[in-house]
C-alpha cells in the first residue's frame, strides 16, 4: 500500500522505484542517526522530515523544467536539501552541493557512500570562494539553496555559479514581498532578472511555500561575489 510520502509525490507528478524508496529510507536513518551527535535538522519525525525535507525540496519540479537541467549546484545545502533527494528522484542530474560546516560536509560524504550516488560532489567550503573557482563559475544550468538568508545576499552567492540562460531557484516560505522588492537592484547588478514567483502548497497539507525564479541574462562582473562575509552585512 501507498504510504503518505507517497502521494505526496505523486501530487508532484513523482514516481519513486523500489531502490529510490530504499535511498529515501536509509538517508532518513542516517539522519536521525547522525542528529542525535549534531545538530543538522531540528525535525526528526519520519512523516515530517518526509514532507518537509524531502518533499519541500522536491516541489522544485512545479517551477523548473528538470528534464532540461543536467547539472545543479546547492548553495547552503546543510543536511542535503534540496540537492541529496533531487539527485535521488533523477540520477541522470550531475549534482554539486556546498556548505561550510566541514561537520555536515563528514555526514553528506557518508550518505553519498552509504546510498551508492554517483556523478556527485560535496564541496567544504564558502559559496563567495568557489564561485571564483574556473570550473564552477557560470557553469551550472540550476542553482538552488534553501538556506536562510536575505535574498539580495543570496543572489549574490548564487547568481555567479549559473551559465547564461540558467536558472537560481530561491527556496522561500512566509511573506517575501518586501524582499521581492528589495532585492532588485542586487538581481540587476550580477546580470540576472526576476523571472516569477512560483506559489504552492504542499501536497496534502496548509503550508504554503514560494519559489523565486531567477534567470541569468549576462555574465556576472568579474567583482562578484564579493570577499567571503562582505554579501551578508552589505546586501547590493
Amino acid at each position: 500500500m501507498e504510504n503518505k510520502f507517497e502521494n505526496q509525490l505523486r501530487e508532484l507528478g513523482i514516481q519513486l522505484s523500489e531502490h529510490q524508496k530504499w535511498q529515501f529510507n536509509k538517508y532518513y536513518e542516517l539522519l536521525a542517526e547522525w542528529n542525535k551527535v549534531m545538530n543538522l535538522t531540528g525535525i526528526t519525525d519520519y512523516d515530517e522530515v518526509n514532507e518537509k525535507h524531502f518533499v519541500d525540496s522536491l516541489a522544485v519540479v512545479k517551477a523548473i523544467k528538470i528534464e532540461e537541467v543536467k547539472n545543479v549546484i546547492d548553495i547552503g545545502t546543510g543536511a542535503g536539501f534540496p540537492g541529496l533527494p533531487l539527485k535521488i528522484t533523477f540520477p541522470q542530474l550531475h549534482v554539486v552541493l556546498l556548505d561550510s560546516l566541514n561537520k555536515r560536509v563528514k555526514f553528506l560524504d557518508k550518505v553519498v557512500e552509504e546510498l551508492g550516488l554517483e556523478n556527485i560532489e560535496v564541496l567544504h567550503g564558502r559559496a563567495e570562494d568557489y564561485a571564483r573557482k574556473e570550473e564552477y563559475r557560470e557553469k551550472f544550468d540550476l542553482c538552488v539553496s534553501r538556506a536562510v538568508a536575505n535574498l539580495s545576499t543570496l543572489c549574490e552567492y548564487c547568481v555567479p555559479y549559473i551559465r547564461i540562460g540558467g536558472v537560481f531557484v530561491s527556496y522561500k516560505s512566509g511573506s517575501i514581498e518586501e524582499e521581492l522588492q528589495s532585492s532588485k537592484k542586487a538581481v540587476k547588478a550580477l546580470g540576472a532578472e526576476i523571472e516569477e514567483k512560483v506559489k504552492f502548497q504542499l501536497p496534502g497539507t496548509e503550508i504554503t511555500r514560494s519559489f523565486i525564479k531567477i534567470k541569468k541574462k549576462e555574465s556576472t562582473k568579474k567583482k562578484y561575489p564579493r570577499k567571503a562575509g562582505i554579501p551578508s552585512k552589505e546586501p547590493i
